[in-house]
């Protein structure tokens, strides 16, 4: 079960990601304690981002390796310093001509 107000957040956070990236190919998801971002086109997506919350309006970030374990990142803050980091740091992820 998600977070109280995760739907909301989620919908923040996908705001965001469609700012600071430009496209809409990018998906926000509530799933227990987490905001999973999914990137893709068509019927091909993928779980790429983590986004953790620490606390009220805080989050850590980690990104899904090839394996799909998770692997933690040394990002933490609001949700729109995480999106930044999340967008700076995995930037290949979020190409569209990647998928």
């Amino acid at each position: 079960m998600p977070f109280p107000g995760a739907e909301g957040e989620a919908q923040e956070l996908q705001r965001r990601l469609e700012d600071l990236l430009g496209h809409d190919a990018a998906t926000v998801r509530p799933y227990g304690q987490h905001l999973l971002i999914d990137v893709g086109a068509d019927e091909t997506t993928y779980t790429v981002a983590r986004f953790t919350r620490l606390g009220p309006r805080r989050y850590g970030l980690a990104f899904r390796r090839h394996t799909g374990r998770w692997e933690p990142l040394p990002v933490d803050g609001t949700l729109e310093e995480v999106a930044d980091s999340a967008v700076e740091l995995l930037a290949p992820y979020f190409e569209l001509e990647n998928y």
